[in-house]
């Protein structure tokens, strides 16, 4: 990656939420507290929501900062997954130091091949070249019986972390797992937090606003944009040991294209370009499922939960055109434009 001495373009995807810094940490600390006082069933949603706010923040690291609307980017979701169940063993527990690093790096490698074709193409072309490829590795898993065929598989053990024989993690317990997930959570956080500061962030950001512009300043944009997808995957990869460790099994649903849109839903919900959008969205949109599938609430209605989901979306699409995470800012200029009126 080469560069001029060009001061780089104001990072133009990152907006920031007018309320204090301390937010996030007083969310993690509400996070950690939160299986004290749960149900075993609400704190598994937890868990849930934590595994997906990973995931999210992971494709907004490629839509919101990278301006790269990715439809496949459940694969790598789904890669990270199975590499953790065929990696597992029968006989007994796999170590957690092998098998997450796995899950990434395979994640990770399909992304450097499937990146460095995509990203020759634009717009919707490189929507589509992309949900291509998670469509093929989709089929790879479903139609070959090497890792279950359309039924999956289980893992017979959850992994471990043991040093010098001391067991520190042990994910068949429900609490090492939240802890995981959480934990996983706040450091996927805090590194793109840190990565949109720095020049690399700052680099993306002025490709999203202008990539002509950027090549023009001497930046390869198509190496920073590849950098950007790796990373991503790699973090969706982490997403899906997560979600394998904490379901015990895998099937081939993970990488459909369902869970690309999804995804890519809790996002657009949370607000693009903002980390606080992706955890919002995803807490928003997991909340929504629930609620609108459930009977207890909606009766014979929840068995029709898409199409109300689907309503309710474009519904908040249409009132919230910045998101949750822009619901200050437009609260905030509703308020000027009213002073104005009188």
């Amino acid at each position: 990656m080469t560069s001029t001495s060009h001061t780089l373009p104001a990072p133009v995807a990152l907006r920031a939420w007018p309320l204090p810094s301390a937010v996030p940490l007083l969310a993690l600390a509400a996070l950690l507290a939160a299986p004290l006082v749960l149900t075993p069933y609400l704190s598994d949603l937890v868990q849930k929501i934590v595994i997906f706010s990973v995931f999210a923040l992971s494709l907004g690291l490629l839509v919101g900062t990278t301006g790269l609307v990715s439809l496949g980017h459940a694969a790598f979701f789904g890669i990270g997954a199975y590499a953790t169940a065929l990696a597992s063993s029968d006989a007994g527990p796999g170590s957690m130091a092998l098998l997450l690093p796995l899950a990434m790096l395979g994640a990770g490698a399909y992304a450097l091949f499937v990146g460095a074709l995509s990203l020759r193409t634009k717009g919707v072309y490189f929507i589509m070249v992309t949900l291509a490829f998670a469509q093929m590795a989709y089929f790879v898993f479903h139609d070959t019986h090497f890792a279950g065929g359309s039924d999956g598989m289980f893992l017979t053990y959850r992994p471990v972390l043991a040093i010098a024989g001391v067991t520190l993690v042990d994910l068949e317990l429900p609490l090492h797992r939240y802890y995981l997930a959480a934990g996983a959570l706040a450091a996927t956080y805090a590194l793109l937090a840190v990565l949109q500061r720095s020049r690399f962030g700052h680099a993306l950001a002025g490709i999203r606003a202008n990539e002509q512009r950027m090549r023009a300043a001497g930046f390869n944009t198509y190496a920073y944009k590849l950098a950007a997808f790796v990373l991503a995957a790699m973090l969706a990869g982490l997403a899906g040991f997560l979600m394998a460790s904490k379901d015990g099994a895998v099937n081939p649903e993970l990488l459909s294209w369902h869970e690309s849109g999804a995804v890519l839903m809790m996002i657009i919900l949370g607000g693009l370009g903002s980390l606080r959008g992706a955890v919002l969205g995803t807490v928003a949109f997991i909340l929504l499922k629930e609620a609108l599938s459930s009977e207890a609430l909606l009766g014979a209605l929840a068995g029709r939960w898409q199409l109300t989901l689907g309503v309710t979306m474009i519904a908040f699409v249409a009132l919230m055109p910045k998101g949750l995470a822009g619901l200050h800012t437009q609260w905030q200029q509703r308020r000027k434009e009213n002073k104005h009126e009188h």
